[in-house]
This record gives C-alpha cells, sequence and structure tokens, in this order.
C-alpha cells in the first residue's frame, strides 16, 4: 500500500470506492459466525416475518465492517483515530453495496483529514453514513 501524504491530499479527494456483491443468506449466516452476533432476525425468516419483516436483512456492523474495509484500503489502520456511523437504513437481502468516502476536512495542526463515508444500495440508498479522522504522513 502506498503511503498517502497530508500534503497532497485536497478536501474533496475521493477514497477509493467499491461494491460488495448482492448480500446472500449465506452472507449473513457466515457473519453471525464471524460476529458472534446471532440474533435470529438475521437469519431467520419466520422470525423476521413475525416481527414484522418481510424477510431477513443485513446486520448494521457488517456495513459498518465494509466501511472499516474501505478505510483500510485506503490507509494503514493505525492511521484511524476515530470512526463512527448512524445506521439510516435497513440493508436487504440481495442488495450490492457501495462503500464510499470524501476527504471533507483537513487539520494541518493534527496532520489529520475527516472523511465522510456511506454505504448506499444499486438505488442510491444511504443505508450507513459516518466519518472517520484519519492521520497522514508528510
Amino acid at each position: 500500500m502506498e503511503a498517502i501524504s497530508f500534503d497532497r491530499i485536497e478536501v474533496g479527494t475521493e477514497l477509493p470506492a467499491f461494491t460488495t456483491p448482492p448480500i446472500s443468506r449465506t452472507t449473513l449466516a457466515l457473519y453471525c459466525g464471524a460476529s458472534g452476533d446471532h440474533n435470529p432476525i438475521h437469519v431467520d425468516i419466520d422470525f423476521a416475518k413475525k416481527a414484522g419483516m418481510p424477510d431477513v436483512f443485513a446486520h448494521g456492523m457488517l456495513s459498518m465492517a465494509w466501511l472499516g474495509r474501505l478505510l483500510t484500503n485506503w490507509v494503514p489502520q493505525e492511521a484511524i483515530k476515530s470512526f463512527s456511523v448512524r445506521f439510516a437504513a435497513i440493508t436487504q437481502v440481495g442488495d450490492a453495496i457501495t462503500c464510499s468516502g470524501r476527504v471533507v476536512e483537513k487539520n494541518e495542526a493534527a496532520r489529520t483529514v475527516r472523511v465522510e463515508v456511506t454505504t448506499r444500495n444499486a438505488s442510491g440508498e444511504i443505508k450507513l453514513s459516518g466519518e472517520a479522522v484519519v492521520a497522514l504522513g508528510a
């Protein structure tokens, strides 16, 4: 990974976006095991329907993990000083999620940038939005 230089980054710089494959039930089951979050609303269609949902849906933290990957594809993990998200909408089975980010602020004194990040489905609906503060070298 090539080091990102603070001096070369401008407000408006876009992070390299990526799109996930469509979310499958297998992905949700595997994420249950990987995360330890076995809430049946994410894997048991009968449970989801009893809760008033039309189907199971993705864990919000799965989408946050994808945004973490967006950031670590751009900078080393140790450069990420803070990372937070707001859950905006449910991510459905079958959604292909695009993860993107953009530098919105530079802090000269701290040599950090603030990055806004989002996940969106193919229709452009925001599923998660958030931000990260990233320290960059010279």
